[in-house]
């Protein structure tokens, strides 16, 4: 399983599918914001990252401008991943509660981070094209990750993302609503599936996503395993 995770992480830091990502990444990496200009920014695609085991995967949107694709691990680095990894540590599923680097000690317990985009898109708003182009590493992932029971989509787009990529696996849906709402759950296949608002700022920052709601998504899909 290891080795195939490697590979498929491989795969995606080489990926160049989409031109106008790729073109994207590169300036922003090349630019820089004014607060990490001596920092060397990742500025590749972003792989997934978790506990090989994991019976939680957790799928966001894509990586930041300037989080993940400067740091290269998904929701490290800003403002969202502040929130998101300071809520798994309060819930016993993180090693701590900051998120800086990928060289900063942390380590996620029985949980897989990843997302259906794996590039920084302009506005945060991949186009479809983009999101079919990433399809297939949201899947491969599903695949070797053989011990996930729950699945938290962050956010509308993730969760029609992951709606596709369950339709292509073949997978059932059993029974929930249709489309997204926060706290839903759904039943697909041998997988729960939880939504929630995405954890970005524009939803922290103004209330729509509070971190003991999250707590509680959290709890919900803690209580499937």
């Amino acid at each position: 399983m290891t080795l195939e995770l490697d590979q498929l992480n491989a795969d995606i830091i080489q990926c160049n599918r989409c031109e106008r990502l790729r073109t994207y990444c590169d300036q922003v990496a090349n630019l820089k914001r004014r607060a990490y200009r001596d920092q060397a920014y990742w500025g590749k695609p972003v792989p997934g990252w978790g506990d090989p085991k994991a019976s939680l995967m957790i799928i966001g949107l894509a990586p930041g401008a300037h989080g993940s694709n400067r740091t290269g691990r998904m929701f490290t680095g800003d403002r969202a991943g502040d929130f998101l990894y300071s809520a798994l540590y309060r819930n016993g599923l993180c090693s701590q509660p900051n998120s800086i680097s990928r060289q900063d000690g942390l380590t996620l317990q029985g949980v897989y981070i990843t997302a259906v985009g794996r590039c920084a898109p302009p506005l945060n708003k991949p186009l479809p094209s983009e999101l079919n182009q990433c399809q297939s590493y949201l899947m491969t992932e599903m695949k070797i990750l053989e011990s996930v029971k729950v699945i938290l989509v962050l956010g509308r787009i993730a969760f029609d993302g992951t709606m596709r990529a369950f339709e292509e696996l073949g997978e059932t849906v059993r029974k929930g609503s249709d489309g997204f709402t926060h706290g839903a759950v759904k039943q697909v296949g041998s997988y729960t599936m939880v939504a929630s608002y995405h954890v970005s700022q524009q939803n922290t920052q103004t209330g729509r996503l509070t971190a003991p709601m999250f707590d509680a998504i959290l709890q919900t899909c803690l209580g499937f395993f």
